[in-house]
């Protein structure tokens, strides 16, 4: 053993048989340890201070290029040009991503860093507290660096969403960039370009300046903008006008076959009269131009996100071409479209942040989504995206949903809000109980009809929500600068349609938590409809609920999926959950038959008129298991039905406006 440790051991136990030194607090705030025994094993170390954003302009012009041509490889190639002065600087890597409310940024795909400047190599330090910053120290004399990388874009859906195809690119620039620290977002100007394979086309909300050889570019612009403005690229591309009075509003397919983007006439009638029905809501435009971007593929990783001039859409590759096929997921482009008024231009006050690494609150995510999955569906049926009968499917499966939803006892829709920041939606096998993302969306959905309900009850239908649309954010017509907003002001704008305790309307729904809190379900019935259950499914609502066939969450509490019947989605509290059931599970056998979903659900449809318990044979790796099921209450699928001479509220609230 060498002196050096000897003496290292001699001192830890002199340290170990010292008597604990007693706790006092100097006035210098700075606690003394107790007991040797709690020290830290290692400090942090010191790290460069990370300059708070300001709102001045950072001086000079970045120059940007990405290279998106390797598709092979899935990776994209970028080089920034950024002018710097002498001494210290901090890159930055976007951290809180807009429109998913959360620290989402995958650093952990940008790889390659390096930085160059007066011809030699700039070495630079990770923050190791704040790992999204890059500190630099600039030579005397440089006065421009260059900084190239590579965000390594996935192969699959596992961890991060498809962003590049053989025949498609989704560049998201705020997954490949670097911006300098100290300066808000909108004052920092970006000169960006794009160079693609030979042949595509795109579509984009930023200016294009010119587009020779395949390469892209455009005006220069702020970082917001930038951030803002995603592009669509493909080998098969079209581009479609949506705007019945101008030339203002685009849709920019891609695909990855030229027959997916045959687009009929009817059906770009249908997104003529979404933007119609959302003038005549809104009485404002806040943007000059906005392109519904479109994307029909079966590898590009699915997406609905929003911006304040365009918005990022998939479908399948049969959107279009096989229209009545996907009559459940229609509303996504009318919701993106309505947040350009609804959480871009008019934003919770909490969110609209100087930059993106400064850290966003969620407040009013339930005006902020929900509000706009309330406008979203509305402007479908209107438009006639969605038929009334497919929105009066698509209401029943929420209020289901959240009638037989357990999770109230335990968490408050008002929390939901904080779901994404404690972990981008989390999967989970308990969402029943866990709540989450979804629910600031469709529960919140389910307050708004309550809202517009008693507003319409209220004034003898002489108001209604549209009101409060027009007068909240249809205001400056023509302004595109984001506008913050805050509870006292939702409050005070609904009191200026119609006089009511709206603080403590919206309160008790957002705080409602315990075993007795209920669904906000009310909406439905001032609406005249009430939600029922059916074993019988008629064939339109087997097209709009496409998962019928393998749904049995409100009878046995499971979902049936995919080749083994594996049982997810099991509801906490169920039949299955209290057999007890958990994860992992494929249905082998009904009643000592062969299982498919067909032979379960006339198993349950037999015991209503039996005895005899449902016997399910199940496998979970090498384990067998037998369960039997007392349930005889038959398949229970939900459906609206209309309150006998109630008015029919809600065929007003779809009905589209005629000015």
């Amino acid at each position: 053993m060498s002196r050096l440790l000897l003496s290292a051991c001699a001192a830890a136990l002199t340290l170990a048989a010292a008597p604990a030194l007693s706790q006092t607090f100097p006035t210098t705030g700075t606690p003394i340890i107790a007991d040797a025994s709690q020290a830290p094993l290692a400090l942090p170390r010191a790290q460069p201070a990370i300059p708070a954003p300001v709102d001045t302009p950072y001086p000079g012009v970045i120059r940007y290029k990405a290279d998106v041509t390797d598709l092979e490889r899935k990776i994209v190639n970028v080089t920034e040009t950024i002018p710097v002065a002498a001494g210290p600087l901090t890159l930055l890597y976007p951290e809180y991503l807009p429109g998913n409310h959360a620290a989402t940024g995958p650093i952990q795909l940008i790889s390659g860093v390096t930085v160059t400047g007066g011809g030699k190599r700039i070495e630079w330090l990770r923050d190791t507290i704040q790992p999204y910053a890059f500190h630099l120290d600039i030579p005397e004399g440089v006065t421009e660096i260059e900084v190239s990388f590579q965000w390594l874009t996935q192969p699959d859906n596992a961890n991060w969403r498809v962003t590049m195809t053989p025949s498609i690119v989704n560049m998201q620039w705020e997954k490949a960039l670097l911006y300098p620290a100290g300066h808000y977002s909108r004052r920092i100007t970006f000169a960006p370009s794009i160079q693609l394979p030979a042949g595509w086309g795109y579509g984009t909300a930023l200016e294009t300046e010119s587009f020779e050889n395949g390469l892209a570019t455009f005006k220069p612009t702020d970082l917001y903008t930038l951030v803002d403005s995603p592009m669509y690229a493909g080998a098969n591309h079209r581009r479609v006008d949506i705007d019945p009075t101008g030339d203002a509003v685009h849709m920019e397919i891609v695909a990855d076959k030229a027959a997916n983007l045959a687009i009929t006439d009817e059906q770009i009638g249908l997104y003529q009269n979404m933007v119609t029905q959302a003038d005549r809501l809104f009485g404002a435009r806040h943007f000059d131009h906005y392109d519904v971007l479109m994307a029909l593929s079966d590898q590009l990783g699915g997406i609905g996100l929003e911006h304040h001039r365009s918005s990022e859409n998939t479908g399948g590759p049969g959107f279009f071409t096989e229209w009545d096929k996907n009559a459940g997921g229609r509303a996504t482009i009318p919701h993106e479209f309505t947040h350009s008024w609804n959480g871009k231009f008019m934003r919770p006050a909490d969110e609209l942040t100087a930059n993106y690494n400064v850290p966003t609150q969620n407040t009013l995510l339930w005006v902020y989504e929900g509000q706009t999955e309330y406008w979203g569906h509305v402007l479908a049926a209107r438009s006639g995206i969605h038929t009334v009968e497919e929105e009066k499917i698509l209401l029943a499966g929420v209020a289901a949903f959240y009638e037989n939803q357990p999770g109230r006892e335990w968490r408050a829709l008002q929390d939901t809000d904080n779901h994404n920041l404690l972990g981008y939606r989390v999967p989970g096998q308990w969402t029943s109980w866990m709540r989450g993302t979804g629910d600031y969306y469709r529960e919140s959905q389910l307050m708004w009809l309550d809202a517009d309900t008693l507003i319409r009850e209220g004034t003898d239908n002489r108001k209604s929500l549209d009101d409060f649309a027009r007068a909240f954010f249809g205001v400056e017509d023509g302004r595109y600068t984001p506008r913050g907003y805050t509870f006292e002001e939702v409050v005070a704008a609904l009191n200026g349609v119609y006089a009511h305790d709206w603080a403590t309307f919206l309160r008790g729904r957002l705080d409602a938590v315990g075993p007795d809190a209920r669904a906000p379900t009310d909406g439905i019935t001032r609406a005249g409809y009430f939600l029922t259950y059916t074993d019988t499914l008629t064939a339109l609502e087997k097209k709009v609920m496409s998962g019928w066939a393998t749904d049995f969450q409100y009878s046995l509490g499971f979902t049936l999926s995919g080749p083994t019947n594996r049982l997810s989605n099991i509801r906490w509290g169920s039949p299955a959950f209290n057999a007890p059931l958990g994860a992992g599970w494929d249905l082998i056998a009904v009643n000592e038959v062969a299982a498919t979903p067909e032979v379960l659900r006339d198993a349950v449809t037999a015991a209503k008129t039996s005895t005899d318990p449902i016997v399910l044979l199940l496998k979970n790796g090498s384990r067998y298991r037998t369960v039997s099921f007392d349930y005889h209450e038959g398949l229970r699928y939900p459906r609206l039905a209309r309150t006998e001479g109630a008015p029919d509220r809600l065929a007003d609230i779809w009905a589209p406006r005629r000015r």
